[in-house]
């Protein structure tokens, strides 16, 4: 797919890996950018002239379609929705500073929101024109780590969600992919790990992916990763349990 003049949808948009393909995107497509933090999107509203923001937080079901519900009454169509926005707690469920109340928004955010806005922006993505739905996943999709166990179930929920949709939409104008991505220097991975991506470096392959139409786009380290669970599965199931 030719990313121009296209309209594209981008969850998280305000940092990260999100922002950063804003930035790269904006110049020539029109981008709509779903976020929780009002003071950023209109930071970005003010600084790009092709962007469009709504404020929402994902990690609560009745936002999640109210501001689908308002894109569809739009009647505008969509040709890219990027589904970026996540979050990780990193404590383990014995960790003192555990927080109970965090599961069902992580998994809602990470997960249930990802499957409610592929299912209510059918309407708006269904058209003459190719369409993709690209969902952002982590090589912890591939393999858990220790800690952040619900963050590593949602991804590979995601992995097997975004398969399995694939499936169902093969039929149709739109085509369902993911960017697996290894570390990368966001606030999500302060203080963890070495040689990581830049978020400017992610977003430019996530982009290469979806102009090269590839279903499953491993990006970072995430290739030796899927050598290494072929040909020596425990280990790194070992390497990845201390990540």
């Amino acid at each position: 797919m030719n990313l121009n003049k296209k309209r594209i949808i981008i969850t998280g948009g305000t940092s990260g890996v999100g922002y950063e393909l804003v930035k790269q995107l904006a110049a020539n497509n029109h981008i709509i950018v779903i976020a929780r933090n009002s003071t950023l999107l209109n930071q970005l509203f003010q600084t790009f002239a092709n962007v469009t923001t709504y404020q929402a937080d994902l990690s609560r079901l009745d936002e999640v379609e109210k501001v689908a519900k308002r894109l569809v009454e739009k009647g505008q169509p969509i040709d890219v929705l990027i589904n970026n926005a996540a979050v990780q707690n990193t404590p383990t469920f014995l960790d003192k500073d555990f927080e109970y109340a965090y599961i069902a928004p992580e998994i809602t955010l990470n997960f249930t929101s990802i499957c409610c806005l592929s299912s209510l922006l059918l309407p708006v993505l269904q058209h003459d024109d190719k369409a993709v739905i690209l969902n952002v996943n982590s090589g912890l999709g591939l393999a858990p780590k220790r800690a952040s166990a619900v963050y590593c179930a949602t991804k590979g929920a995601l992995n097997i969600f975004s398969q399995s949709l694939r499936y169902q939409l093969e039929d149709t104008n739109i085509s369902v992919q993911q960017a697996f991505l290894g570390l990368v220097d966001t606030a999500m991975t302060h203080g963890r790990g070495q040689n990581k991506m830049t978020p400017h470096d992610a977003a430019a392959a996530i982009i290469d992916g979806i102009q090269r139409e590839i279903p499953d786009h491993d990006i970072g380290k995430v290739p030796w990763l899927r050598l290494l669970l072929r040909l020596a599965p425990a280990t790194a199931r070992k390497i990845l349990k201390k990540y």
